[in-house]
C-alpha cells in the first residue's frame, strides 16, 4: 500500500446534546425551589417573560379561552393537554458515558499598658457589622452571650481581653481545644494570666463552657450544683468505665452502694455535655415538598404538585410586537426572535417536567401502596428500572426526577429516593424492603428483656419465624446501619438505665 496523504469519507452516528436539551435535563433534576431561582434569572435576562399571577381557579372566572398558547402559564398548558406530543425529557446517559470514555510571656502590664488592654478588651466579634441578610435579631450566638457577661466578672481590662480572646477560640459545643501555652505566646502574656482568663470564661453562663474535656465540663456543672464530692469526682474521672457499663467496678472505686450510685448516675445524666449547642444557629433549610399526596374518600389517592412553589410564566407577546416594530435593526429583531423562542421553550420544558414528575410519583405510590396505608412494614423492594419500565422512560430519567424531590403524605415528608430500597428474601417470594427489616429489628431490640438481650443470631431466628430469610451477618449490618449497638453494648446500657 502506497504511503501518502488522502481524503476518506466515513459515516458514523453520534449523540449530540443541544444547549436546550442540557438545560432541560438540569430542570428535571432540580427541585421546585431551585426552579424558582432559575426562573428568577430567566425573568431578569428575558424581557419577554413575565411571572403570571393567574391561578387555575381564576381561569373559569372570566379568562377568555382564546388566549394565544404562548401566553398561557405552564399549569394552563397542562390543563389543555399541551405537551402530550412533546418528547419527554428522557435521555440515555449510558450512551453519553460511552462517548465520554474516548512558653511563659511577660510580667503584669503597667498602668499605661492597662489602658491599651482596656481599649482592646472593649472590642468583640459582635462589634463588626455582619451581613444583615445573614443575621436575625431574635438569635444570640454563644460568643455574643459570653462576651456580654465578661465585663461583670473580669477584675481588670487585661483579664477581660484574655477572656474575650479565649471565647473566640471556643467551638460550637463550648469547648476550648487549644493549649494555654500557645494562647500565652500569641498574646504575649504569662500562662498564669491565661489561666485567670480561662477561669473567668468558666464562670460564665451556660456552666461548662471553656472546658477542655468532657470530664472538665461535667466537673464544672457538678461544682455549680454543689455535688462535686470525692465520690462524684471518682465517677467523673472514670467516664470510660461508665461508657462500658462496668457498674460493679465503679461502685468499688466510688465506695458507694446501689442507692448512692443510682443518685450519682442520675445527677451525671442531668448535666449537658455540650452546653454551647444551646446557642448554635438553627438551620433555615426547611424541606419543602414537591409532591402532595392525600387520600380520597373512595380509597384512592390524590396526587398533585405543590403549586405554592411552582413558577407561573407567560410570554408578553404585545411587548414583543411593539419592540419588533420599533427595531429596524436586523440584529435587534434576530435577538428578539431568539428571546421569544427561549421563552416558548422554557414554558414547554416546565410543562413537560411537571408531567414527568407526576407520572413518576403516581407510579411510586402505586408500587408502594402498602406503605402509605399501613406503614414502613409494608415497604416493598423497588428499583429505578421497575418504575422506568412502567412509565416507559429510561431509568436515568427516573433517577433525575426522584433526586431532590420530596413527597408529603399523612406519614410525613419523604424524599422520592426513599421508596427505592433493596430487598431480602421472604417466605411469600416477593421479598421485603431493607427499610422494613430495619424497622422490625428496631422494634425487637426496643422490646427485648434487659436481662435477656437478643443476640444477632437470635434476631435472625426471630425474623425467620416472621418470614424474613436473613443471615446473622446481614442482621448485624442492618442493626449497625440504624445505630443500634451490639448485644453486649445494649446489655450494659440497659443495666445503667436500671439505676
Amino acid at each position: 500500500m502506497a504511503l501518502g496523504p488522502r481524503l476518506d469519507l466515513r459515516q458514523s452516528q453520534q449523540l449530540v446534546m443541544t444547549p436546550q436539551l442540557q438545560q432541560a435535563i438540569k430542570l428535571l433534576a432540580a427541585s421546585n425551589l431551585e426552579i424558582e431561582t432559575f426562573i428568577g434569572d430567566a425573568l431578569d435576562s428575558n424581557p419577554l417573560l413575565e411571572a403570571g399571577s393567574v391561578s387555575s381557579e381564576d381561569k373559569g372566572a372570566g379568562e377568555p379561552d382564546d388566549i394565544p398558547r404562548e401566553e398561557l402559564t405552564s399549569d394552563q398548558l397542562m390543563a389543555q393537554g399541551a405537551g402530550e406530543s412533546e418528547a419527554p425529557l428522557d435521555l440515555d446517559t449510558g450512551a453519553l458515558d460511552r462517548d465520554r470514555d474516548t512558653g511563659d510571656g511577660s510580667s503584669a502590664a503597667s498602668a499605661s499598658g492597662d489602658a491599651e488592654w482596656g481599649s482592646a478588651a472593649s472590642y468583640s466579634a459582635g462589634d463588626e457589622f455582619p451581613d444583615i441578610n445573614a443575621t436575625r435579631a431574635s438569635e444570640t450566638t454563644l460568643s455574643q452571650h459570653l462576651n456580654d457577661q465578661v465585663g461583670a466578672i473580669a477584675v481588670n481590662a487585661k483579664e477581660a481581653f484574655i477572656a474575650r480572646h479565649i471565647i473566640g477560640l471556643l467551638d460550637d459545643a463550648g469547648y476550648l481545644s487549644g493549649g494555654l501555652r500557645e494562647i500565652a505566646q500569641d498574646l504575649g502574656v504569662t500562662r498564669d494570666e491565661v489561666e485567670d482568663g480561662l477561669t473567668v470564661v468558666q464562670m460564665l453562663d451556660p456552666t461548662g463552657v471553656g472546658a477542655r474535656s468532657l470530664a472538665e465540663c461535667l466537673e464544672l456543672q457538678a461544682r455549680e450544683a454543689d455535688r462535686y464530692d470525692p465520690c462524684m469526682a471518682k465517677l467523673i474521672d472514670n467516664l470510660d468505665l461508665v461508657a462500658r457499663g462496668e457498674v460493679e467496678k465503679l461502685k468499688r472505686l466510688c465506695e458507694v452502694d446501689d442507692e448512692d450510685f443510682g443518685d450519682m448516675l442520675g445527677e451525671l445524666r442531668s448535666y449537658d455535655p455540650k452546653p454551647g449547642l444551646a446557642f448554635a444557629p438553627t438551620s433555615d433549610d426547611a424541606v419543602v415538598p414537591d409532591v402532595l399526596l392525600s387520600a380520597k374518600d373512595d380509597g384512592g389517592w390524590d396526587i398533585k404538585l405543590n403549586e405554592a412553589t411552582l413558577p407561573r410564566l407567560i410570554v408578553n407577546r404585545d411587548y414583543y410586537v411593539e419592540l419588533n416594530q420599533g427595531s429596524p435593526n436586523k440584529e435587534a429583531q434576530s435577538w428578539l426572535k431568539e428571546k421569544l423562542a427561549d421563552a416558548h421553550w422554557l414554558i414547554r420544558a416546565l410543562d413537560q417536567r411537571q408531567k414527568t414528575i407526576l407520572k413518576t410519583a403516581a407510579e411510586i405510590v402505586k408500587q408502594q401502596d402498602g406503605f402509605f396505608r399501613r406503614g414502613v412494614a409494608e415497604l416493598r423492594p423497588l428499583t429505578l428500572r421497575e418504575v422506568a419500565e412502567q412509565i416507559d422512560m429510561h431509568e436515568s430519567t427516573v433517577s433525575r426526577v426522584t433526586s431532590n424531590k420530596y413527597l408529603h403524605c399523612d406519614r410525613g415528608c419523604f424524599e422520592l429516593k426513599y421508596f427505592f430500597t433493596s430487598g431480602v428474601g421472604s417466605s411469600d417470594g416477593e421479598g421485603a424492603s431493607s427499610e422494613a427489616i430495619k424497622a422490625r429489628i428496631k422494634a425487637l431490640t426496643d422490646a427485648e428483656d434487659p436481662k435477656k438481650v437478643l443476640s444477632d443470631q437470635k434476631l435472625a431466628d426471630l425474623l425467620k419465624e416472621e418470614g424474613f430469610d436473613l443471615a446473622r451477618r446481614t442482621v448485624a449490618k442492618y442493626r449497625e446501619a440504624i445505630g443500634i449497638g451490639s448485644s453486649a453494648q445494649r446489655r450494659r446500657a440497659k443495666k445503667l438505665n436500671g439505676f
